[in-house]
């Protein structure tokens, strides 16, 4: 009895230590240095952006890139429909990175539609530019994933990948848990990021 007494107020604390180490888990990040080239992950239009242009101000790179997502033919036929104009995400992106002061801003033209699409696509298109060193701007939650789906697939180019998580994502890994959002973030991304491990065990 005296035992289970001590241990009760102990078990918040551990389950707030376990919450933080599945929070941390899908945290990655790599140190930064000079690279070609900053690419906005899909996720991260918004975050990545102001990220992104952090780090060419900070003399990172002087180049961004931003993917051109599949388009939503639903959404889009009922924008039209209701006679509003909608931008996709590329062009929005590209917009706001003029508006934050940078210069020069690459659409990468082959449409994806998810992570596994940047891993297939980013290789041949860095191969295609002579990128030696990329610097990819992602949300926070999504960073351990991307790293792995990246490092495999440019496994063999001459291009190095860095993962920048990025500073403005919403998903904190050590309070995730506390907001309806955060929970939804954490469980599905560590649902996928389990699926990985299990499909790439080495990765």
């Amino acid at each position: 009895m005296v035992v289970l007494s001590a241990a009760i107020p102990a078990v918040p604390a551990l389950r707030k230590t376990i919450l933080q180490a599945a929070g941390r888990a899908l945290l990655a990040e790599d140190g930064i240095g000079p690279a070609d080239i900053i690419v906005v992950a899909s996720d991260a239009p918004g975050a990545g952006v102001l990220e992104a242009a952090d780090l060419v101000h900070s003399g990172v790179a002087t180049r961004v890139a931003v993917f051109n997502d599949l388009p939503d033919p639903v959404v889009d036929r009922e924008f039209m429909r209701r006679g509003i104009p909608r931008e996709d995400d590329a062009t929005e992106s590209v917009r706001q990175l003029k508006a934050l002061g940078v210069d020069t801003i690459e659409v990468i033209p082959t449409l994806i539609a998810g992570t596994e699409d940047e891993g297939r696509v980013l290789p041949p298109w860095c191969d295609q530019q002579g990128f030696r060193s990329i610097v990819v701007v992602a949300e926070t939650d999504h960073t351990r994933r991307l790293r792995r789906v990246l490092r495999r697939s440019l496994s063999g180019h001459t291009t190095t990948v860095t993962i920048r998580a990025s500073r403005y994502s919403q998903f904190d890994p050590a309070r995730w848990w506390e907001t309806r959002a955060g929970v939804r973030t954490g469980i599905v991304e560590l649902e996928k990021l389990l699926l990985d491990v299990v499909r790439h065990p080495i990765s």
